[in-house]
């Protein structure tokens, strides 16, 4: 049985975070992932769909693989992962536990999968968290398009308007849960975020929107799962992830 870390790095498509599209063909937007990965002595997989087969191989080894995708511009890049992860993982066997995270704004500072909250835990959601309330200007916006979707959204914003605000640059667990939890989302992002014309993704309001009104006694946020988001605290080895 083995524990997955993965990541996906899709470029030639405008970046909604960084305001920019990205290049091709850099190993430096992933290198830090990479090394954390394999410092851990875990076994992570980063999908993409345009590094060259040179840069693969140069920086393939035990511990990181490349795995070319095709990108569908029908989501964007940020809802499109899921559905990466979903399909790669179904036809995966002997997977115990998995995490998917950002790569390029995320680090590894220790082993998740041997963490006595981790072990303890099987039927736990971890993931990431904000110093910040469900309830803020930012998330109000982000959830534009899925307010007028889903028939309940705006019910569940104001039932959990005083929680934190959860990320999905970080979640994981054991791999049962996990997956019931992925399909669950990639079936939200393919019945109500297709046809997202907003600014926005939506990735952030359906993470959040699933977590709270059906995996909410099974969440596990904050520390030791991540560091304070944007807190830039780099040298915290005290949490399984940094996160910016």
């Amino acid at each position: 049985m083995q524990h997955l870390v993965l990541a996906c790095h899709i470029t030639g498509v405008y970046d909604v975070n960084r305001n920019m599209t990205l290049a091709d063909d850099s190993y430096e937007f992933v290198r830090e992932w990479a090394e954390s990965v394999a410092a851990a002595n875990l076994k992570g997989v980063i999908f993409h769909n345009n590094f060259s087969d040179e840069t693969c191989a140069r920086y393939e080894n035990e511990h990181i693989s490349f795995e070319r995708i095709s990108y569908n511009p029908a989501f964007n890049p940020n809802v499109y992962r899921y559905f990466v992860y979903r399909d790669y993982l179904a036809e995966m066997m002997q997977v115990q536990g998995v995490f998917v995270t950002d790569v390029s704004d995320v680090t590894l500072a220790q082993n998740p999968f041997i963490h006595p909250l981790y072990t303890a835990n099987p039927d736990a959601l971890f993931c990431g968290d904000e110093p910040k309330t469900l309830n803020n200007e930012w998330m109000l916006a982000h959830a534009e398009h899925l307010r007028a979707q889903i028939p309940d959204y705006a019910a569940y914003e104001e039932r959990f308007a005083s929680e934190a605000l959860l990320n999905c640059g970080v979640f994981g667990g054991a791999f049962p849960l996990f997956m019931d939890f992925l399909q669950q989302l990639c079936d939200l992002h393919e019945s109500y975020n297709h046809s997202n014309k907003t600014a926005y993704t939506g990735d952030m309001g359906a993470f959040n929107y699933l977590a709270r009104t059906r995996f909410n006694d099974n969440l596990q946020h904050g520390a030791p799962v991540n560091t304070v988001f944007k807190a830039y605290e780099n040298d915290r080895i005290d949490c399984w992830f940094r996160h910016k």
